[in-house]
């Protein structure tokens, strides 16, 4: 039985300077793609040389230069996304970000879904469940500030794009668009942005902040200080991570510890109340990228 081709696919700019774990991100699905796209971003340190540096056939890169003058709501980085969608070939395109990371225990299920929903016109997209971690290996994050659960397949023969690097919007008419159907793959991403070095992190954040708000001057941005977390949402990992990402993860035990002290702003007081509404409820209140059919 003919078996659906599978197009992995990426962007990627500076990101060895902004401690991406983008190289085990790779790795960690090429072994379920036939290809794997990425659009590499003009750098300021070696990232395009480290991927060119794994060899790997299956890799097409394809070499960018940002547009600067996009600087609104993240749309230069759904321009980069779609870049390299619009260069896979597969019947299914598999998106992960370069601090996104696949367990290997899970490869099996995202074929098996992608073998099951190709050829199911209701479905146009996949959805995985998420592990947000945070501060160290041990700690992953439970509020509605974070997602936890987003598309990241979509079928390669449905109109969509990208209004920035998240989600899709498929286009049933020229100006019209809608969030994609879809399936859960009953797997998970393993999401490793908020265990970079906070040197890194308030780099990158100087760095990408001008792409998602015109208005914005760099003097209004505040540094980030891990320890300032409302403790709450702060909850112990318990199973394992991938095998591709352990060299890259610092020592460390026990959960990630607040600062006692820290006071909530505006943003983290309402979503405790939501977190209180979804418990006494048993209900989901985080926006969905996505309309789950299956």
């Amino acid at each position: 039985m003919a078996l659906p081709k599978v197009s992995g696919f990426t962007f990627i700019r500076n990101g060895v300077q902004l401690g991406y774990p983008f190289i085990a991100s790779i790795k960690s699905i090429l072994p379920i793609v036939d290809e794997f796209v990425i659009a590499v971003g003009e750098s300021d340190d070696d990232t395009l040389a480290q991927i060119e540096s794994l060899n790997e056939p299956k890799i097409r890169i394809i070499q960018t230069v940002w547009n600067e003058n996009m600087r609104d709501r993240g749309y230069v980085y759904g321009q980069q996304k779609m870049i390299a969608q619009f260069n896979c070939t597969g019947d299914w395109a598999f998106y992960l970000e370069g601090d996104e990371i696949v367990h290997e225990d899970d490869l099996a299920k995202i074929q098996a879904a992608m073998n099951h929903y190709w050829h199911d016109e209701d479905v146009e997209a996949l959805v995985f469940d998420y592990y947000h971690f945070y501060g160290n290996k041990n700690t992953c994050l439970n509020s509605p500030a974070w997602y936890r659960i987003e598309a990241r397949i979509i079928k390669n023969s449905v109109r969509t794009y990208a209004p920035d690097g998240l989600f899709w919007l498929v286009l049933e008419k020229n100006k019209i668009g809608r969030y994609p159907k879809a399936a859960h793959t009953q797997a998970k991403i393993y999401h490793y942005g908020w265990m970079r070095h906070e040197e890194q992190m308030n780099l990158k954040v100087k760095k990408i902040q001008p792409y998602w708000n015109k208005n914005n001057s760099q003097q209004q941005i505040e540094s980030i200080n891990y320890k300032e977390i409302d403790s709450t949402t702060l909850q112990l990992f318990q199973g394992t991570h991938p095998a591709v990402i352990q060299n890259w993860l610092p020592e460390s035990t026990g959960l990630f510890v607040a600062n006692a002290s820290h006071q909530l702003t505006r943003r983290e007081k309402k979503h405790r109340i939501t977190r209180q509404i979804e418990k006494l409820f048993s209900i989901d209140l985080i926006k969905k990228h996505y309309r789950l059919v299956k």
